[in-house]
């Protein structure tokens, strides 16, 4: 069986470990071949060879927010896959924790910068690169944070709202040949996530109907979908992913 992404490239930020690595591996199973990105070339070199190696993904380590570094992924994707149909923008910053009396502006404007600004440029790029022209899929991760009240992540979560509302503006703007989606997760087993269930899994996941918390799986299926022609009268939508949370009112 042909798999939904054969003959596609795509470009997945943040993808040395966590939810990024598990939505390039869900794309490269179904035929697809991948850019993944991240600062530390090592990390991303093990990723590679975790995907299956050079056939199969590329490499291209980076800050997130630099305009040089993402136009060098676009560059570089089309000259070794040759195109670039789907982007996937999962990198997010969260370098605060506490209540937004006492943030530091400076974090606050860096979180922005990544997070909000970030996601923008990076469709900007694809779009200039080959989506403008060729057309293509977005998704790009945001949170429940985004959605409802998020003690001591207040500012992630503020930035992951206008994540949201950017991901309906670029949709009306950029359709129909683009179509951009969001997913919100709630809290996925990931290094990025430890400080809000580590010591006390059991007990957070007791909050949620499904009895479990996320892992990079359960992303990686769902941006699967919102990517492949299975989704193609699909856009401008984000999809919660969060075990029943927000309808229990648990963390």
């Amino acid at each position: 069986m042909v798999g939904r992404f054969e003959g596609k490239v795509a470009v997945v930020t943040g993808a040395s470990r966590g939810i990024g690595l598990g939505i390039a591996q869900r794309l490269v199973d179904e035929g697809c071949r991948v850019v993944i990105t991240a600062r530390k070339q090592e990390a991303l070199d093990a990723a590679v060879e975790a995907l299956g190696g050079a056939e199969h993904a590329l490499a291209v380590a980076g800050r997130a927010d630099d305009l040089e570094h993402q136009g060098d992924v676009m560059r570089r994707a089309i000259e070794t896959f040759g195109s670039v149909d789907l982007l996937v923008n999962n990198t997010g910053i969260n370098p605060a924790f506490g209540p937004l009396m006492g943030l530091d502006l400076g974090a606050a404007r860096k979180i922005l910068e990544v997070n909000v600004i970030g996601t923008l440029s990076w469709v900007q790029q694809a779009h200039q690169a080959w989506m403008g022209e060729h057309g293509g899929a977005v998704v790009n991760v945001a949170s429940i944070a985004g959605i409802r009240n998020a003690p001591g992540i207040a500012f992630y979560g503020t930035s992951k709202a206008a994540v949201i509302h950017l991901t309906e503006e670029l949709a009306g703007e950029l359709g129909p040949k683009v179509r951009v989606n969001a997913v919100a997760p709630a809290i996925v087993k990931t290094q990025f996530a430890t400080a809000l269930y580590e010591g006390r899994e059991d007990q957070v996941a007791a909050t949620y109907p499904l009895k479990r918390l996320g892992v990079p799986e359960d992303i990686a299926g769902a941006v699967a979908f919102l990517l492949s022609d299975d989704a193609s009268w699909l856009t401008g939508q984000t999809v919660v992913l969060d075990g029943g949370v927000t309808l229990a009112g648990g963390l």
